[in-house]
């Protein structure tokens, strides 16, 4: 099951799959892996659930916040589950279409439309007496908007950055390019440039052409939405092809690796990237997750904005997921409660750290910056550099949008082995994306 919109209903697997789930997750305390959802239990307390896709570590870190929410409020317990992100998207449409879904859960930014068009979220718009969001600027109020009703509400705020392994630039000689000025040209020049002084051993960038992400920035460069604000596809077969275009040239010039240099199910953390091997100088990444990968690759990684924001902008201020509360949520009051203590208690910021990104609150995000580490500060003035900027807008995805990144990847893949060229690739790509949006 891709998403909630199957109407064919949840296969006799899902239900077996939940009902796994639910007896596993009775058995844990107040925090589990893999959800399945439960109920109150008979101490009084009103118990609510809350589920995300992440790791050990992101789990510790939003526990401490629960903790200070539970402290604050006795009366309510909060039941944590979190998943792995890639069975995540299953596993939630399973506890929809079972009838029980979450209270309080993550949010993919390409599944929102699917899950409000059902009517199945809360329409936050209508608790503005319980869910305060005049701490957020208007661009991050509207990653969770569609049209008049908001829907869901950024867990931290983050972009796409390019990082550079200074260490690699050092060793070889190569001279990093000034990242508020360079183009995609200066991209294909110094990369080709570290892959010669290396003689080979190390190839100066890499990053996945299949990304939606990353093809988005780059139509906005070229001043097409690639989704639109009510909700379809505005990007063109000329932008998409010109995306290969550009992949293919940078693999010309050897600031690419070759052709299935890349293994494409390498796993996707830090610590298995090919900039963590020493195999490639520089990739794209999440802002938020600029810790991770100087940890694994040693501690000097400079951050870059993506190269061809001169012309015209791309970038944009977005969001690793969005908080939404179930329609049917059996506790409304207290789950927009918590919502609440999420977005604007600068304790329940400070002791959750940058793990989901910057805090989506401006105020608390200024305030909280002088105690994160390293890393994580850096990130955060990145970002905050970029919301004193005129950007473009990011909207919600349409609904279909999350089946795009397995078109983007077959033809890119087909592209890369020299089987498609750059102009059908586009034409197939947007007429195969259509169908899936537009259809």
């Amino acid at each position: 099951m891709n998403s909630i919109g199957n109407t064919a209903g949840p296969t006799r697997r899902h239900l077996l799959t939940l009902a796994g789930l639910t007896a596993t997750a009775a058995t844990l305390p107040g925090c589990g892996r893999g959800f399945g959802g439960g109920g109150d239990d008979d101490d009084g307390r009103i118990e609510i659930n809350m589920v995300w896709w992440g790791d050990a570590q992101r789990a510790q870190f939003t526990q401490k916040s629960l903790d200070l929410f539970q402290t604050a409020n006795p009366g309510i317990r909060v039941r944590t589950e979190y998943q792995d992100s890639s069975p995540y998207k299953d596993k939630l449409a399973a506890r929809f279409a079972a009838g029980d879904p979450p209270d309080l859960m993550a949010m993919r930014f390409d599944s929102l439309r699917e899950y409000a068009d059902r009517g199945t979220l809360l329409d936050l718009a209508k608790h503005g007496g319980a869910l305060d969001l005049t701490g957020l600027t208007e661009p991050a109020r509207a990653l969770g908007q569609v049209g008049p009703q908001i829907f869901g509400v950024p867990s931290g705020l983050n972009t796409i950055s390019f990082v550079v392994d200074k260490t690699i630039t050092d060793q070889y000689g190569v001279s990093i390019p000034d990242g508020d000025t360079w183009t995609w040209a200066d991209l294909s020049t110094f990369a080709a440039a570290v892959t010669k002084a290396s003689g080979g051993k190390v190839y100066g960038a890499n990053f996945e052409p299949w990304t939606v992400a990353n093809l988005l920035v780059f139509a906005r460069q070229r001043g097409e939405d690639f989704f639109t604000a009510d909700g379809r596809l505005g990007a063109t077969a000329g932008t998409v092809t010109a995306w290969f275009e550009l992949t293919e040239g940078l693999r010309a010039a050897k600031a690419f690796p070759p052709a299935g240099f890349i293994d494409q199910n390498n796993g996707a953390s830090p610590a298995q990237s090919y900039l963590a091997k020493k195999s490639i100088a520089s990739q794209i990444i999440p802002s938020n997750n600029l810790l991770g990968y100087n940890q694994a690759c040693g501690g000097n990684l400079v951050m870059l904005r993506i190269p061809g924001e001169t012309a015209r902008r791309g970038q944009s201020i977005d969001t690793p997921a969005l908080w939404s509360i179930a329609a049917t949520s059996k506790h409304p009051d207290e789950t927009l409660k918590l919502l609440n203590f999420l977005i604007n208690d600068v304790e329940a910021a400070r002791v959750s750290g940058a793990t989901r990104g910057v805090p989506p609150n401006r105020k608390i995000a200024e305030q909280i910056v002088p105690d994160l580490d390293a890393d994580n500060k850096r990130a955060t003035e990145f970002l905050s550099a970029l919301q004193n900027e005129k950007l473009p807008s990011s909207y919600p995805y349409p609904v279909g949008a999350s089946k795009l990144t397995n078109i983007l990847k077959t033809i890119s893949t087909e592209v890369e082995f020299g089987r498609l060229e750059p102009a059908a690739a586009g034409e197939r790509f947007i007429t195969e994306a259509r169908k899936e949006i537009n259809g």
